[in-house]
């Protein structure tokens, strides 16, 4: 048995449980390396907005108990609430054990103050348009779809992977903008408030930079996600840093070997949950 890494804090966000795109199989395989003495769940762990009963595979439920084990360990747990898990906002102070529901998260990291939240306060549409973001989301999670079953057969023909929704958000200059946006402003708060350190996920883009504002600079951190990037923020020693998954050769393989050993979708059922999805909006 491969040796736990000890990990001061880690930072995971956007996992989207019960939802195709989700790499469960994968965060499992990291969660099962990491000791932490902190875990902060940052928002959009569980999908509640496209939860669907019929669809909670066996590995979803295994990233539930790698929690619940941490909790049973007396590890800190916090459950950061997010835009797609936002019914959780009505139990905020709920206390169980060790695993506490927040909307945000402020620590004291060897004397340096550090503002956790998931981000999606910023994001106008969720404010003014809910019905359209959750139909974006709807859009995105087909689009991960379609990329899953491109991947599928691209792996097996030798090929190297692809993401089709970074490609389209790297393309599109509002999506940059926006990214930018929300980044300076998490910026500009996280300063006039004394925060030396800003954590968000939501945008599911990773990233750990110095951002200037008009009254000093920060640094800001995003845990990016596990849909498409499967990458963590994890807090030792003294600085933080983005863990890859893929980098990871190691747990890479170990990962891919039980998911194609427990997971029972095949082609025929990639097609059809994509079926599904594309049909979910009637005309």
């Amino acid at each position: 048995m491969m040796k736990k890494r000890k990990v001061e804090v880690v930072v995971i966000s956007d996992v989207h449980l019960g939802t195709y795109g989700c790499h469960a199989g994968e965060l499992v395989s990291y969660l099962k390396s990491i000791q932490p003495k902190i875990v902060i769940l940052n928002g959009d762990i569980i999908d509640i907005w496209q939860f669907n009963k019929s669809y909670w595979p066996d590995l979803h439920m295994q990233v539930i108990k790698c929690i619940t084990g941490f909790m049973a360990r007396g590890i800190k747990v916090y459950y950061v609430t997010g835009n797609h898990d936002e019914m959780l906002r009505k139990f905020v102070g709920f206390e169980m054990g060790s695993l506490e529901i927040v909307n945000e998260v402020v620590l004291n990291l060897d004397g340096r103050k550090t503002w956790i939240f998931h981000g999606d306060v910023f994001d106008v549409t969720m404010q003014n348009s809910k019905w359209l973001a959750k139909l974006g989301a709807k859009g995105y999670d087909s689009l991960i779809l379609i990329n899953r079953m491109c991947n599928y057969f691209s792996e097996r023909m030798g090929r190297g992977k692809l993401s089709l929704s970074r490609k389209i958000k790297n393309s599109v200059k509002s999506a940059v903008k926006f990214i930018n946006d929300f980044e300076q402003i998490a910026a500009e708060i996280a300063i006039s408030n004394g925060y030396q350190y800003v954590i968000c996920g939501h945008i599911h883009q990773p990233v750990i930079k110095n951002i200037k504002g008009k009254e000093g600079e920060v640094i800001y951190l995003n845990s990016g996600d596990w849909i498409e990037n499967l990458t963590s923020l994890e807090y030792n020693k003294g600085s933080w840093k983005l863990y890859h998954f893929h980098e990871d050769h190691h747990r890479v393989m170990a990962a891919r070997a039980k998911t194609f050993k427990d997971s029972k979708i095949n082609s025929n059922e990639l097609f059809e949950n994509l079926v599904r999805e594309l049909n979910f909006v009637k005309p």
